[in-house]
């Protein structure tokens, strides 16, 4: 451990970027899609849930598969940014410019875990 203070973020995402995770060595997150202006790891566990749940096993960008990752971040770092109100004061999260991605990553300390996996609940037949 470095001593530095840090800051425990959530993120959830869909297979694919969690394979490009898992290739970094869970150190780093992916660079973001030209589409995709904000990389935005939210604050709580129970919003990163709710999205990896409710979105990602519906979504075939994200395999129908929804995880949910959490890892530190030096607070010093993180405090330039602002968290965000995302649909209720519950729901924060940070909004990282996609430029600043790179930058983001080298302050994460140890390792980016998986402490959830959600599919997709099977629809029950009508009898």
């Amino acid at each position: 451990m470095n001593g530095k203070q840090t800051v425990t973020l959530f993120r959830p995402v869909g297979q694919q970027e969690l394979d490009l995770i898992q290739a970094s060595g869970w150190r780093e997150f992916p660079p973001r899609l030209y589409w995709q202006p904000i990389f935005y790891p939210v604050l709580t566990e129970e919003y990163a849930i709710m999205i990896a749940r409710d979105w990602n096993t519906k979504d075939p960008n994200s395999g129908y598969v929804g995880y949910v990752l959490q890892f530190d971040v030096e607070f010093e770092y993180l405090s330039r940014y602002e968290p965000q109100e995302a649909g209720g004061r519950d729901l924060k999260e940070y909004w990282i410019p996609s430029e600043d991605l790179q930058e983001f990553n080298r302050y994460i300390t140890g390792t980016i875990d998986v402490i959830h996996e959600f599919h997709p609940v099977p629809l029950k037949e009508s009898s």
